[in-house]
């Protein structure tokens, strides 16, 4: 097991004092924090991801490209702009992205234009032309769910297929990936509907992808999918809360995570400003609430797992603090640590080793 990890940090920049994107290091036999440590400048980068080989990061961006890259130094962590990055401004970020198995191709998510999009990626990290698919319809809440809300990209562990998450029309559609083209099709059933409302944000497989998790950030809760590899079909077959029963706020969730070993799954809650934990039954991957825990911070945005599930570090948006809770390896259930950093506005954590 490796002595420590790098994580990276996105933040908002608007309004803080923020300047792009950070990194951090945890102490993988105590969970202590670094000091932050700015890696790139960068305008709100709010969502980051990296190539499958970690030789290239890349974050949203609000241009037609859609998404800005950085060349990772394997030796400092440091990010060096690509020479084709865009200027700013001309078009509205993504919310989301993922860069599929074969480094090929980077996919965004639109939540603001209600589109997904397929970039090719060329050697030497530098992004093609995005090849969109636009969604239309409308969902039942007026406010939230007036047109498409594309909200989050996600690839299947046999890069086969795509998960889009689309709060605006309460759907969880599948696409067909090709890598060669960097082209999507829809699948042969081309989306899963959610419950009128539920607004379902981010999707997560299990680690061997008989199961798909999506949590609902309107319906303050988690849906559970049974997965065929083969067809890319999704069929629903639990729906279980994050939030205590007695609790009467708005429901507002944001980040889900499945632990490496399978056992394991956490979402977040960001009015109730806790995660909660639940135990996922092996075979059926149905889940079972095992606790709800207070994160320390305001708006708990976005949380990520260290890579052998001993750890989770979690970001806060209206919070300049990032805190760290132990995993238990035999029930899952989360424990606080003293350890924590201060950085301003985190909306993305990134393990990277």
């Amino acid at each position: 097991m490796a002595s420590s990890h790098r994580i990276f940090l996105g933040t908002y920049t608007k309004n803080t004092a923020s300047q792009g994107i950070y990194r951090i290091q945890l102490d993988a036999t105590t969970g202590a924090l670094s000091a932050p440590v700015l890696a790139a400048e960068a305008t709100d980068p709010s969502w980051i991801t990296l190539t499958p080989d970690k030789n290239f990061l890349y974050t949203i961006h609000g241009s037609p490209t859609q998404a800005i890259g950085f060349a990772v130094d394997p030796a400092t962590s440091g990010l060096r702009p690509l020479a084709s990055n865009p200027p700013s401004g001309g078009a509205n970020s993504p919310s989301h992205l993922a860069v599929d198995a074969t480094g090929r191709v980077l996919l965004t998510a639109n939540y603001r234009d209600g589109y997904v999009s397929a970039i090719p990626l060329h050697a030497d990290g530098s992004l093609g032309t995005p090849r969109v698919t636009r969604h239309a319809g409308h969902g039942p809440n007026p406010e939230r769910q007036d047109k498409p809300h594309v909200h989050s990209v996600t690839v299947s562990p046999d890069n086969r297929f795509v998960i889009v998450a689309d709060l605006g029309l309460d759907k969880v559609f599948s696409y067909a990936l090709d890598p060669a083209t960097a082209t999507l099709t829809p699948a042969e059933t081309p989306f899963a509907m959610m419950d009128p409302g539920a607004g379902p944000r981010h999707f997560k497989f299990s680690p061997g992808g008989r199961h798909g998790y999506v949590i609902n950030e309107m319906a303050g809760s988690i849906t559970v999918f049974d997965y065929d590899t083969a067809s890319g079909a999704l069929s629903p077959k639990q729906t279980i809360s994050t939030l205590p029963a007695d609790f009467t706020g708005l429901k507002w969730n944001a980040e889900i995570r499945v632990h490496p070993s399978g056992r394991f799954l956490y979402g977040s809650n960001r009015t109730h400003d806790s995660i909660a934990a639940f135990a996922v039954e092996e075979e059926s991957g149905r889940l079972t609430l095992l606790q709800i825990i207070p994160t320390g911070g305001k708006n708990p945005r976005n949380f990520a797992l260290s890579p052998e599930g001993n750890w989770l570090v979690c970001g806060h948006q209206e919070t300049e603090l990032l805190t760290v809770f132990g995993i238990d390896p035999s029930s899952g259930k989360l424990t606080p640590t003293p350890h924590y950093a201060t950085v301003p506005r985190v909306v993305c954590v990134l393990f990277a080793s």
